[in-house]
């Protein structure tokens, strides 16, 4: 879906197929059938966008193969479907029964991890649509804390000025530009937007920049006015932002709330889970968490007695859909989406141009608020869709066909 900025921009509003398993290039090919499309058809418009997420098998086919990769793209015209943005986080395994802590690997120390997103790089200048020259791709914020070492950190700056270099010349090769986005997440090296600052602003380069999630920006206690004018006066640029809100339980020392909570405990993703009981300053170097903050790597952990202080609100890591909050006596972080995406594309200029929803957890909600079958998972996703298309448009954007 297109959007017309009041300044004239075009604005990009996606949503993210790593919610629909596969692994390989068929799988991708049934997703679009299966899923895209008639997502696109219950919204009533001629054209959908689709941020992809291409496991390292299926990037190696369309990498490796031209013929495969004009395949995919008549395949998504045929099915009036667009893609301008890439998840490039999970390598691969996103659909096991456990991912858990196997998202974060490779991280951005291992060469696996530069080559993928090389391979994703030049796959998506062959996807872009006829009339677009720029695409976005995210990826993990570096690596997860616990494993990370000074070596590890220096490989992976070598391996992000590596990436700008061949960002560089695949753009003078092929007229396309693709920007890459640390996408930070809590538990990582970069929790926040402010831990990009650093390692960003050390590469220093216009294409490669932040992905703004809006779920762990909540998850972590930030505020979107402030992250976004530090990533501002930084010159660190914003790549992409998926829009999605984090589970949020104001009273967790209440027995009905932590039982609300322990539904939403499942052993598929990790659900870090963080509560601020003072204001957060600058995050101590090697600290699990931002100071001010307390947390624990996932929700189960939280529960667990006196793991964390009950005094003020939790919040957890879990993409809750949008236009569906859990019910009372928990509730979601809509709100910090509304707020950072009016400070992203309510302005004069927008602060970004590619906007993902990203709510890759339908299946693992509790069982009662699951959809069942590929039709509640479309109307869902359609309604979810809809709510960002409508807040767009109340922040002036017009919506294109």
């Amino acid at each position: 879906m297109r959007f017309r900025h009041p300044d004239g921009t075009t604005v990009h509003l996606a949503y993210c197929t790593n919610v629909h398993p596969a692994e390989t290039l068929d799988g991708v090919l049934a997703q679009l059938r299966d899923h895209c499309e008639p997502v696109r058809r219950r919204l009533g418009r001629d054209r959908l966008g689709i941020g992809l997420w291409l496991a390292k098998d299926a990037a190696h086919a369309l990498d490796t193969d031209p013929a495969a990769l004009r395949g995919l793209r008549a395949e998504l015209d045929r099915r009036g479907l667009e893609v301008v943005t890439l998840n490039g986080f999970p390598y691969d395994g996103f659909g096991a029964e456990q991912v858990k802590y196997r998202v974060y690997r490779p991280d951005w120390a291992d060469p696996e991890r530069l080559d993928h997103t090389t391979a994703l790089a030049r796959v998506l200048t062959g996807l872009l649509p006829d009339d677009l020259t720029e695409g976005s791709i995210s990826t993990l914020p570096l690596g997860w804390r616990t494993t990370w070492t000074g070596a590890r950190a220096d490989a992976a700056h070598t391996a992000l000025l590596t990436l700008a270099e061949r960002l560089d010349a695949l753009a003078d090769l092929t007229g396309r530009s693709v920007r890459v986005g640390l996408e930070p997440e809590p538990g990582c090296v970069v929790e926040t937007t402010g831990d990009a600052l650093a390692p960003l602003t050390a590469v220093g380069h216009p294409r490669i920049g932040v992905c703004v999630d809006t779920c762990h920006l909540a998850t972590s206690f930030e505020d979107p006015r402030t992250a976004l004018e530090a990533l501002t006066a930084a010159r660190v640029p914003v790549v992409k932002s998926q829009l999605s809100a984090a589970l949020h339980a104001e009273n967790p020392r209440l027995p009905a709330v932590r039982e609300a909570l322990a539904a939403f405990d499942e052993p598929r993703f990790l659900h870090q889970t963080r509560t601020s009981p003072t204001l957060p300053s600058v995050r101590a170097e090697g600290t699990a968490v931002p100071a001010g903050l307390e947390g624990t790597d996932d929700l189960g952990e939280a529960l667990a007695d006196d793991a964390l202080p009950d005094t003020s609100p939790w919040r957890a890591h879990f993409h809750v859909p949008l236009h569906a909050a859990p019910a009372a006596p928990l509730a979601s972080t809509l709100p910090v989406l509304v707020d950072a995406l009016t400070r992203l594309v309510g302005g004069p200029h927008p602060l970004t141009r590619h906007l993902e929803v990203e709510t890759y957890t339908w299946q693992a909600l509790p069982p009662e608020l699951r959809p069942r079958g590929r039709a509640q998972l479309a109307d869902g996703i359609a309604a979810e869709l809809a709510l960002a298309r409508d807040l767009l448009t109340d922040l002036g954007l017009k919506e294109l066909p």
